[in-house]
């Protein structure tokens, strides 16, 4: 075992084994035809060769004696550190059948988009096919995002490196591969989230503009915050109309969601004629579930006159009305079912008239004004009085006087 030679006779295709000290030689007699093969760099090949778990593996390096040896050594360290299985692993495990195997155990499983990480797979194996996963490098992704960046946005591109660093990190948990190569890729800097939402008069014209199906679609939307999905996906015993909440059990986030109804959505509701084919609220005569309003409501925007617009804005408008009109934003967190509300804050710029007015509550309320710099006894009685009057207010009230 080590490190050895391998001649092939031109004439016979017989194999010689040179070992030791007879890699130098420059002439051989092959032992099977007679014929003298001159060694030379195109017939001669260096090997290395070694043990691990009872076993014998031989590796073909190249004609380069100074490589081989770095060759051997790298081996035998790996083996040492207790590495070899994993190198060994890692090169026979191709891209397209790991992606298939995460797509298949993982996304499947456990992801509502995983129908998305199928087909930002089709565009990773167009780039990645028959390459191992060790041989994919930082480099060969960074130049699939600036590639793939002249055919979509950049806010598509990170959604398909974020699907890529899943794909890795699975393989490196499932012991397919050692490292990483997406911990040195960067994302790119994407824009903030778009927010426009409807001013009231708007509101109006575009429930006018609404034809009978989607009046009471867009109802819904915009005086629950409810998702496009989870409003198609409704079923009548998801409604409770005795304590006027909508039960919503397949929500984006996993966890089920208890929603308030207001008098409008009751009422919209409630003139929706129950088809005896179906269970969904939102139905074709065959029973069929609606899954698409787009074409109806482009026609009642155009009505409407209102530009820039799509069907999730009615979602933003929910948020940004309950905003505009004091709601707390956990308040509102809630109602849209974010789990955290760093989602809820893109909405915070639009209480800035509520804080205004939570600030303004501390003049008059209680008894002096910031200019104020010399106050009578008679002025601190009644301002402690004030304080203490106000305090109980906001206590009865379950609100904070900062709030």
């Amino acid at each position: 075992m080590g490190l050895y030679k391998r001649v092939i006779c031109p004439k016979c295709t017989q194999h010689h084994e040179l070992r030791g000290d007879r890699d130098r030689l420059k002439n051989i007699e092959c032992l099977r035809c007679g014929n003298v093969i001159k060694i030379a760099d195109e017939n001669a090949v260096y090997y290395i060769d070694y043990g691990h778990s009872k076993k014998r593996f031989r590796e073909r390096v190249g004609a380069d004696k100074e490589i081989a040896e770095k060759a051997l050594r790298k081996r035998l360290t790996e083996i040492a550190e207790n590495k070899f299985l994993d190198v060994r692993r890692e090169q026979r495990v191709r891209f397209e059948d790991f992606s298939q195997e995460y797509l298949n155990t993982h996304a499947k499983q456990h992801k509502k988009s995983w129908v998305s990480d199928e087909y930002h797979i089709k565009h990773f194996n167009s780039v990645f096919k028959n390459k191992h996963l060790f041989e994919i490098t930082a480099q060969d992704i960074e130049h699939f995002k600036m590639e793939r960046q002249k055919e979509v946005s950049k806010s598509t591109v990170n959604r398909q490196m974020g699907v890529l660093r899943i794909i890795f990190n699975k393989a490196v948990a499932w012991g397919k591969l050692d490292k990483t190569p997406m911990k040195s890729v960067k994302f790119f800097q994407e824009p903030e989230g778009r927010l426009r939402f409807l001013e009231k008069d708007e509101i109006t014209k575009l429930i006018d503009n609404c034809d009978k199906t989607l009046r009471p679609i867009v109802v819904l939307a915009l005086h629950t915050g409810m998702r496009r999905g989870e409003i198609f996906n409704l079923q009548w015993q998801d409604i409770d109309f005795k304590r006027n909440i909508i039960t919503l059990l397949d929500t984006k986030n996993g966890k089920p969601r208890k929603v308030p109804m207001n008098q409008l959505v009751v009422t919209a509701l409630k003139e929706i004629a129950k088809n005896t084919n179906s269970t969904y609220i939102f139905c074709y005569e065959d029973g069929q579930r609606i899954r698409d309003v787009r074409k109806s409501f482009l026609t009642s925007l155009r009505k409407s006159g209102i530009k820039d617009f799509h069907f999730h804005d009615l979602r933003h408008t929910f948020a940004s009305q309950l905003v505009m009109a004091g709601v707390d934003l956990n308040t509102v967190r809630e109602l849209l079912g974010h789990k955290d509300i760093t989602m809820t804050l893109r909405y915070s710029h639009l209480a800035q008239s509520h804080k205004q007015r939570a600030v303004d509550m501390l003049v008059g309320k209680q008894g002096f004004e910031l200019g104020d710099t010399v106050a009578t006894p008679e002025q601190t009685s009644l301002t402690a009085q004030n304080l203490v009057s106000s305090q109980h207010i906001a206590e009865e009230q379950h609100v904070s006087i900062g709030m």
